[in-house]
């Protein structure tokens, strides 16, 4: 019997995430967390003969949200610029998870489109060793740019 190795696992902490904002590419070293979630768009449909209701896929919506730690302006002043002028911003965030002690490789996500929908203004906490925010987002289009590799099985 086959298994997978533990080492063949992606550790988070490998990752590496960018962003591309008016043409200006920024890594995103204060990211702490990233999820980003595809999800179909589906209509009922009743047919003749069949009882059951039927579902057809037409379209997607993607969503997302990160956890960063409170150390750039960056987002506040995308959403200034919208909340004063009505000019709202779109830009890109590019994903790569790549474990060096794996042997799957690596896997490139790019989110295309990314639009905020909240972000917090300011903050404090006493009690909070390190500051942090939630920032929730959607998408219009995503991209893979290398896929990960079958791992090695152990026997």
């Amino acid at each position: 019997m086959t298994f997978m190795l533990a080492k063949d696992t992606i550790s988070g902490q490998s990752a590496r995430a960018y962003t591309t904002i008016n043409g200006q590419v920024e890594e995103m070293f204060y990211a702490k967390k990233l999820e980003a979630k595809v999800k179909k768009n589906k209509k009922e449909i009743k047919t003749l003969g069949k009882t059951g209701t039927q579902n057809k896929a037409n379209g997607f919506s993607g969503t997302g949200s990160m956890t960063i730690y409170y150390v750039t302006s960056k987002f506040r002043e995308i959403m200034l610029q919208y909340t004063k002028t009505g000019v709202d911003t779109y830009f890109d965030i590019q994903v790569t998870n790549q474990d060096p002690t794996s042997s799957v490789g690596a896997q490139t996500t790019i989110l295309k489109g990314v639009n905020l929908d909240e972000i917090v203004v300011a903050t404090l906490d006493v009690e909070s060793e390190t500051l942090e925010e939630e920032v929730s987002f959607t998408f219009d289009d995503w991209d893979l740019q290398g896929s990960f590799t079958k791992p090695t099985l152990g026997l």
